[in-house]
């Protein structure tokens, strides 16, 4: 068994780049920046050092995130690795880069009230309905639970 799975969060190096297959499938490209810490030996003082990972989502959810990344947003994203290698000029070249499963928006975004994350669905995003109060969709007071449940029903 192997597993490939990444977790990382960090700020967007550059504006996200969304561009399209010959077939019409919007890819989205973008760079984050992750800093490690170390102690620096010398000084005894402590260090951020950057690690710049590339990005890549693909599909309908990449066309309607691209709006939201820019330069210096922080975002928390899980994936999968992913190794690739060309040929370029007679070099070879290789990268690796995370494939974005899961997107989740940490900075505050133009219009957004409160600091609460934004997250990306894995569906397109479908318009909000107004949500109703508890007791109109229930028709007034919540009702108690039924007296039916006992202890006994509950496996643990």
């Amino acid at each position: 068994m192997s597993i490939n799975r990444v977790a990382i969060s960090g700020n967007l190096t550059r504006d996200a780049e969304l561009r399209q297959t010959a077939g019409g499938m919007a890819i989205l490209g973008f760079g984050v920046a992750v800093n490690d810490r170390h102690k620096n030996q010398q000084t005894g003082e402590w260090e951020d050092y950057p690690n710049f990972i590339d990005c890549t989502m693909f599909g309908a959810r990449a066309q309607s995130v691209s709006r939201f990344l820019s330069k210096g947003s922080k975002v928390a994203i899980e994936g999968k690795l992913r190794w690739s290698q060309w040929e370029r000029d007679g070099q070879k070249r290789s990268k690796i880069e995370v494939i974005v499963d899961e997107i989740e928006f940490m900075s505050r975004q133009q219009g957004q009230l409160g600091s609460e994350p934004v997250y990306a669905a894995a569906a397109p995003a479908q318009p909000m309905q107004p949500v109703q109060p508890m007791q109109q969709q229930l028709g007034g007071m919540p009702q108690p639970v039924a007296a039916s449940i006992y202890d006994d029903d509950i496996p643990f």
